[in-house]
């Protein structure tokens, strides 16, 4: 049957349904505030009815009736089949290693995937400093998969981030400096990692190396403007055409059952 895609929808529309098709049913996801609770709630009012949706402020399995404005919404815990707290959610569930995908964002990433949530400049004496870490390490490091929801510009997309907050596929060794996959670091206590990054421009990937690669661009935009907007040598050569349009009905869904009083929504 020939899917209906819709021919008037909003950049944002189109990042939450970018990340719903991340999803599988069965998944359990652990997401956070905006676009991964519109992701994750997108995914099971449509193919991920079984998917089980982790909120890091304690509740598990939680069926809101209206979309939570945080993870720390009371509404979260709604029909939930555990409400504790983060201890549960982080080490009863996500170091545990029950938890499928996580969703993260970040300031900087690299082409290894490296996630900086802390600082700009250098750490002693940064020109700006964010809020720092709060649970992107632990998500990006125990959940089996992980997918980063950021916003695209060449400052963002570096060739080496100023600070690894949350470590990507290869990472400097210490003393030496040297490029080295995580494992030689982390050990056995890696078990997943980055493995979607998606912004305004398009989707990306790893490859087996490790390294980032363009995997579809969105619509509007050629995969040389994605690259343009790297300050690394992107891979476009793997880029498989244009991202999956939205449907009529992921957009009637978006507006009409995950988020109808328009709380991320523009």
């Amino acid at each position: 049957m020939a899917k209906n895609y819709a021919t008037n929808y909003k950049p944002v529309d189109l990042l939450a349904v970018a990340a719903a098709r991340e999803v599988n049913d069965g998944d359990v996801v652990f997401a956070g505030t905006g676009l991964p609770m519109l992701a994750i709630l997108l995914a099971q009012v449509s193919h991920a009815p079984n998917a089980v949706c982790i909120y890091e402020a304690g509740t598990v399995d939680g069926r809101a009736l209206d979309l939570p404005t945080s993870v720390g919404d009371a509404r979260c815990a709604w029909q939930a089949s555990i409400a504790a707290g983060l201890t549960e959610t982080f080490y009863g569930q996500l170091h545990s290693g029950y938890v499928d995908l996580g969703f993260l964002g970040g300031a900087e990433i690299d082409k290894y995937g490296n996630v900086n949530t802390t600082v700009v400049g250098d750490y002693s004496a940064p020109s700006k400093r964010f809020t720092g870490s709060g649970g992107n390490p632990d998500i990006n490091s125990f959940a089996k998969r992980t997918v980063f929801i950021m916003v695209q510009e060449k400052r963002r997309f570096k060739e080496h981030v100023d600070y690894i907050t949350s470590p990507g596929w290869r990472l400097p060794k210490w003393p030496s400096g040297e490029i080295v996959p995580r494992r030689e670091v982390f050990g056995k206590f890696y078990k997943g990692g980055p493995t979607a990054v998606i912004t305004n421009m398009g989707v990306f990937r790893f490859d087996d190396d490790g390294i980032m690669y363009l995997d579809t661009v969105h619509p509007g935009f050629t995969p040389e403007q994605v690259r343009d907007n790297c300050s690394f040598d992107l891979n476009i050569s793997r880029c498989r055409g244009e991202t999956e349009k939205p449907t009529e009905e992921e957009i009637y869904l978006l507006y009409n059952r995950v988020d109808p009083e328009g709380i991320f929504l523009p």
